[in-house]
Formats: C-alpha cells, sequence, structure tokens
C-alpha cells in the first residue's frame, strides 16, 4: 500500500487547526481571487463595447451560474464523500467516487450542449424586446454553453484535487486558467495581434479557451500527483448507490445555486421593468462581490475536506475548532467588502466605464445592498459544514428561507410600495433571515452529530 494516505492522514488529522485551514485555504482563496479578477476582466471590456453588450452578458448570469452550479454541486458531492472515506481508510470507496465523479461531468456537459443550441434565444427573449441585446446575449451564451467540457472537466478535477489536501495544485490550475482568459479577452474581444474582431463572441472564446487549457493541465497532475485515487475506466459502468451518495450532500448544494440562477433571472425581470441600466447594475454588483464571497468560497472549499475527514475520524473538537476559525476569517473577509460598497461604490462602478444614469443608480444600490454583507459570512461557512457533515438538506433549507420565501417575494412587493430601492433593500432582509435560520440548524446538527462524536 502506498504511504501517501497516511502522510495526508497526519495532515488533515493531526496538524494545528489553525495552521491547516490556513495552509489548505490560501491557494484557494488566491485562486478564487484571480477567478473574480478574470471574470470582471471580461465586462470590464464588455462594457466598452457599449452599456448593450454589458447588459446581455448580464442577463446571460443565471445561466452561467447554473451550469457552474451543476459542477460544483457534484464536486461538493464527491469531495465530501471522498475525504470522509480518506479519514476512515476505505481506499475502494475512493476510487468509487472519483470515477462516478468524472462520469457524472460529461452526462452535465451534454445537457448544456444541448440547451446552449437550442434555448439560447429563447431565453434572451424571455427578458427583452432589445435585438442587440438578444443578439450580443445569444452569441456570448452559445459558445458557453457548446464548449462546457472545459469547465466541467476542470471543476471535477480540482475537486479531486482538493478533497486530497492539494490545494496548491488546485490553485495553480485555476491560475492557467484565469491568466490565459485575462490575456487572451483583449485580443479576442478587439481583434489584437492578427486575431478577428470577434466583440461579445471574443469575450465568450477566451473563457472557454482558459477553462479547456486548465482542464488538460487538471488531467495531468491528477494522474501524476494525486497517488491516494488510482482512476481506471476499464469496464466503469455508473454506480448508482454511490451516484446517490454524491448527491445526497451535492444536490441540495446544486438546488441552492440553481435557485440563486433563478432569483437572479427574476430580479433581473423586476429591474428591467424599470430600466435596463438596473439591470446593469445587477451585475455588475455580481461582478465586484465576488471580489469578497469568491474568497470565502474559496476558503469553504478547505473546510469541506478538513470537516468531512474528522467526522470520518470521529475529531470533534477538530470541527467546531474549523468552524470558529473559519467564521471569524470569513466575517473579515465580507465587512472589508462591505466597507468598499459603501465608501466608494462610484469608483466601483467606473471601472465599467458606467454611464451617468449606471453612477446614479448603482452608488446608491450597492450601499443597500452591501449591508447583508455582515451575515453572509456566517451562513456561508454554516452551510458548508451542514454539507461536510452529510447534512447537505440543511444548506437547501436555509438557502430556500433566504431566496425564495424572502428575498424575491420582497423584492417584488417592495418594488411595487417603494420604487427600484425597495428591491436593494430585499437583500438585507433576506440575509438577516438565513443567519437565523442558520443558527437554528446550527443547533440540531450539533444535538444530531457533533454531541454523539468522542472528544
Amino acid at each position: 500500500m502506498s504511504t501517501e494516505p497516511q502522510l495526508q492522514e497526519s495532515k488533515m488529522g493531526t496538524m494545528p487547526v489553525n495552521k491547516l485551514l490556513i495552509q489548505m485555504a490560501l491557494p484557494m482563496v488566491i485562486s478564487m481571487l484571480v477567478q473574480a479578477l478574470y471574470n470582471i476582466v471580461d465586462s470590464i471590456f464588455v462594457g466598452r463595447i457599449s452599456e448593450d453588450a454589458f447588459t446581455a452578458v448580464s442577463l446571460a448570469f443565471p445561466v452561467q451560474t447554473m451550469l457552474i452550479a451543476l459542477g460544483t454541486g457534484t464536486g461538493v458531492g464527491v469531495n465530501a464523500m471522498l475525504s470522509k472515506a480518506l479519514g476512515e481508510k476505505d481506499y475502494k470507496s475512493v476510487n468509487k467516487a472519483a470515477a462516478n465523479g468524472i462520469f457524472l461531468s460529461f452526462v452535465c456537459t451534454v445537457v448544456f450542449i444541448f440547451l446552449g443550441v437550442f434555448f439560447s434565444e429563447a431565453f434572451f427573449r424571455s427578458q427583452t424586446d432589445n435585438p442587440v441585446i438578444i443578439q450580443h446575449g445569444v452569441e456570448y451564451l452559445s459558445v458557453i454553453c457548446t464548449f462546457s467540457i472545459g469547465v466541467y472537466t476542470e471543476l471535477i478535477f480540482e475537486r479531486l484535487l482538493q478533497a486530497t489536501g492539494r490545494t496548491v495544485h488546485s490553485m495553480i490550475i485555476q491560475l492557467i486558467g484565469a491568466v490565459i482568459n485575462i490575456i487572451m479577452d483583449p485580443i479576442m474581444i478587439f481583434g489584437y495581434f492578427g486575431f478577428p474582431e470577434m466583440g461579445v463572441t471574443g469575450a465568450a472564446a477566451a473563457t472557454v479557451l482558459g477553462q479547456i487549457i486548465a482542464a488538460i493541465v487538471a488531467v495531468i497532475i491528477n494522474q501524476k500527483y494525486n497517488k491516494d485515487i488510482h482512476l481506471s475506466f476499464r469496464g466503469f459502468r455508473p454506480d448508482w448507490p454511490v451516484i446517490r451518495r454524491i448527491y445526497a450532500v451535492g444536490l441540495p448544494s446544486i438546488i441552492m445555486q440553481g435557485i440563486g440562477s433563478v432569483i437572479t433571472y427574476c430580479m433581473n425581470l423586476i429591474l428591467i421593468s424599470f430600466t435596463s441600466t438596473a439591470a446593469a447594475v445587477l451585475g455588475a454588483y455580481f461582478k465586484l462581490q465576488s471580489f469578497f464571497f469568491m474568497p470565502v468560497f474559496g476558503m469553504n472549499n478547505a473546510i469541506i475536506p478538513i470537516v468531512a475527514y474528522n467526522y470520518g475520524a470521529r475529531r470533534k473538537s477538530r470541527i467546531i475548532k474549523t468552524f470558529k476559525l473559519s467564521i471569524i476569517y470569513a466575517t473579515a473577509i465580507m465587512l472589508i467588502g462591505m466597507a468598499a460598497f459603501i465608501f466608494i461604490p462610484d469608483k466601483l462602478l467606473m471601472i465599467f466605464d458606467a454611464s451617468d444614469q449606471m453612477l446614479e443608480i448603482g452608488s446608491h444600490a450597492f450601499r443597500i445592498i452591501s449591508l447583508h454583507f455582515t451575515f453572509a459570512g456566517f451562513c456561508i461557512v454554516s452551510g458548508s459544514v451542514f454539507q461536510a457533515l452529510g447534512n447537505g438538506m440543511y444548506s437547501l433549507i436555509t438557502s430556500l428561507g433566504r431566496q425564495v420565501i424572502i428575498l424575491l417575494p420582497a423584492a417584488y412587493i417592495f418594488s411595487r410600495l417603494f420604487g427600484l430601492d425597495g428591491v436593494w433593500w430585499a437583500y438585507p432582509c433576506a440575509e438577516i433571515m438565513s443567519a437565523f435560520l442558520c443558527v437554528v440548524m446550527l443547533i440540531k446538527i450539533n444535538n444530531k452529530v457533533l454531541r454523539h462524536l468522542p472528544d
């Protein structure tokens, strides 16, 4: 038997928790910041084409969110199952989880190729009758969906590395994809160095090019360095019990993010009834807030394997300490974000070459929306702990409470009572409710799971 699993057990099970969390989280936080950077670079260059082009990419955001949700949710399930199996030294289950996760990533690819080819135009026509926005949107979204093989392959192979503690390799993969996207964006959008001027299509092409190259690197790194997992597809058949276990944890994550996609779509419909600029403001907000949310999500990618491993090893004190430290770090990050949105919203909006109307609407909106950052870090970390302990349904309940029960109805009702400002106030209201539900679920999971562990 390889000595690598024992070494990994020592790190995940015995290294001081704060050191372990920082060591595993920092590479992913950095890579997530780079991801946020290249997301915003896309929009910076698209914004220089026209506000209609920027609005089109903003309206495409719900489908991109759904695409990523399917991949990351599957990865969360694989990650939790694989890390728990490592903690239990069940290496047969480790390999089964990895192989079935890769199979599922290809199924996701086929689904979005179909949707991108046949439903892109209908999706944009359901939101606007502006032919320029529709044209730009279809050009962008059809490329993103048709070449989704890159992002799905990259996501699953990154999760395999994260689950075994190799977060530096995961960071390298994401950096490669991000850097390629950042470099190729202006070249393919505006036609530099002999490339044709592709406009919005160029932004999508640069994105998928970065994803495909990163995916190739991810496969190579896993084969060369990830000795905890032995992949073999000889005689492979989908293992339905394994797939059920993957989605027992991952499906709530998919639904949560998928709900977010539907909610964003509905919010766009509410906002565009006032003006298309308001929808562009929401798109700008999502791009900018990723600089603060993405690092917290990156930290979550470290929390899940640490908590899942120590759950499998039945070490309660390490689980609790990981949770407490993560809350502190996440809250600090979100408070910095809130300060930026409150004190320099105009400077943030000018990154996108915002018009006077977009500056006026956006500055006010940013100050209101960012108030929910105070509670968001706590809610995000709590959701990761629920998933790592095999209670992904708790995350689903808190997400449903926040988005379906509070956010969307509040946005609609407030928009009718208070106009456009009412839409922005729905965000802080929803996050306060989510925080309350997280506290309730944490009490339940402590009584149901943690109190029965030794330590």
